[in-house]
């Protein structure tokens, strides 16, 4: 299998190139040429497998020159008792007769971006090696909360790498800044952006397409690679969680095999919900796929009414990490829904980067609602579903997760569809303990890492041991630049 660029149709890479790469240099995503499917008879056996086998499982049907052992051996690695609290790693539980909830935040660093990035630095060590590469990878990681921490978590200490992540200034929770600037590891760096996420996902998109800097990389022995999810390394191992949350469900009894489910996520850069979208095209009976946006509803109003609009007011919600106007991962649905269409796509892509707009044609309109739904929850939606789902079900939710639950029951009660629906919660509700303290009528409020204590107190729960570990580190990084200065941390950062 080979991989091509949303915005050229003349590139052609192996999986091992398009992981190490991350991004096409004229700014486009790389995807496969084709997507595998899922033989019927496949599920017997994905049923039987642990979720390490199901990932080299499914991965193993994108990367062709990846042997079977290989991927065996890292997915050992990336998903054991050592990194995650659970043996399922991702398990599925009911929440009522017509919804899952698939936990996604087992990792070390309490996110689902863990369920990615325990496994991206084994596919970008091996593809530097099947590449022949000896330069270091410098890997870019722009954030808006969950990313940086689990991208600086796998790649800590890795040979061949350095990593460098970027979030913004006071757009992340207090929790997730700790988390970042208390990473550990001789390899990696960490710096605030002022601005909002967008800010720094755009500056470093630029980077990457600086041809100076990246010549003056190569002569100091580097070169860019990508740990955010337009990293096809990213995407993949995210594909592997729905596959096995549908196993999981047919194997509880809860479905048959065969049987539709919905599927809802909150997401704001669109990779968690694209790798559903690649799950069903693979044949996952996934029958419609909710987005689910807070406050900043850029993607909900485009897979409504066909306009991307970005610009709108930016605001700083309790779900941070889907406060973003700018969503990467959408190029490479335009570039599927629109068959492989590179100049269409392009053009897209040149109109939001000149004027922050574009409208889909009429007939990837029709794809989009035939596909999927979409709805939002505010701050007071998302407060008042976590004090519901803790009184009525004693489940404590995280205001991600909330922002899902909230919009598939805004979808049950609009259009009377009692599909199971398997919402995707992403992290530790300790990750935001602030807002879930208030959510659940707790009012007497410790300030910082107290609030950890406070929640367990109150619901006892216990806190998460890598949550708990962040009390005893001391902070390692404080700079702070303006997004004009990116280039300039780069260079500080590989001196």
């Amino acid at each position: 299998m080979y991989y091509l660029s949303t915005r050229d149709p003349h590139l052609h890479y192996t999986p091992a190139q398009a992981i190490a790469q991350g991004l096409s240099r004229e700014g486009g995503l790389f995807v496969p040429a084709e997507l595998p499917v899922l033989a019927h008879d496949a599920w017997k056996t994905l049923m039987s497998m642990s979720y390490a086998q199901r990932a080299a499982y499914v991965m193993g049907l994108y990367l062709d020159d990846f042997t079977a052992e290989e991927l065996a051996v890292y997915a050992t690695k990336a998903y054991s008792s050592m990194t995650f609290d659970t043996p399922e790693i991702a398990p599925v539980h009911t929440l009522d007769h017509s919804t899952a909830c698939l936990e996604l935040w087992h990792g070390p660093t309490c996110a689902f971006k863990d369920m990615a990035l325990q496994m991206l630095p084994h596919l970008l060590s091996a593809s530097l090696q099947k590449n022949q590469e000896s330069r270091t990878a410098c890997i870019l990681a722009a954030t808006s909360g969950d990313t940086g921490k689990g991208a600086l978590e796998g790649f800590k200490d890795v040979p061949q790498t350095k990593i460098l992540t970027f979030y913004p200034q006071n757009g992340v929770s207090e929790v997730q800044e700790l988390q970042m600037r208390t990473q550990e590891g001789e390899n990696v760096g960490v710096c605030a952006v002022v601005g909002n996420f967008d800010d720094a996902q755009s500056g470093v998109k630029h980077l990457f397409s600086d041809p100076a800097l990246r010549n003056t990389l190569n002569e100091r022995g580097y070169f860019f690679s990508s740990a955010n999810s337009i990293n096809w390394g990213r995407v993949l191992p995210q594909i592997v969680y729905y596959v096995s949350a549908y196993a999981e469900l047919v194997q509880q009894g809860t479905i048959s095999l065969g049987d539709r489910i919905h599927v809802c996520v909150p997401t704001g850069n669109f990779g968690n919900i694209l790798a559903a979208y690649y799950a069903k095209q693979m044949g996952v009976p996934i029958d419609k796929l909710i987005c689910a946006s807070n406050r900043n509803h850029v993607l909900t109003d485009f897979l409504t009414t066909g306009i991307y609009d970005r610009n709108r007011p930016f605001y700083h919600t309790e779900s941070p990490s889907m406060d973003i106007l700018i969503s990467s991962n959408l190029e490479r649905l335009l570039f599927a829904l629109t068959g492989g269409d590179t100049v269409l796509v392009s053009s897209y892509m040149d109109q939001l980067a000149d004027t922050g707009r574009y409208e889909a044609n009429e007939l990837l309109k029709k794809k989009l609602s035939a596909c999927f739904a979409a709805g939002y929850a505010d701050e007071d939606a998302t407060r008042a579903t976590i004090g519901r789902y803790w009184k009525d079900h004693h489940h404590l939710l995280d205001p991600h997760t909330a922002v899902a639950v909230h919009v598939r029951e805004q979808y049950r009660e609009a259009t009377g569809d009692d599909t199971l629906t398997l919402v995707v919660s992403t992290a530790s509700p300790f990750k935001f303990s602030d807002t879930v303290l208030r959510s659940i009528e707790v009012s007497d409020l410790p300030d910082g890492l107290a609030q950890l204590d406070r929640l367990h107190e109150v619901t006892q729960i216990p806190t998460p041991a890598p949550l708990e570990r962040l009390k005893e580190k001391p902070c390692r990084f404080s700079l702070c630049v303006e997004k004009e200065q990116l280039s300039d941390v780069v260079l500080d950062f590989l001196n």
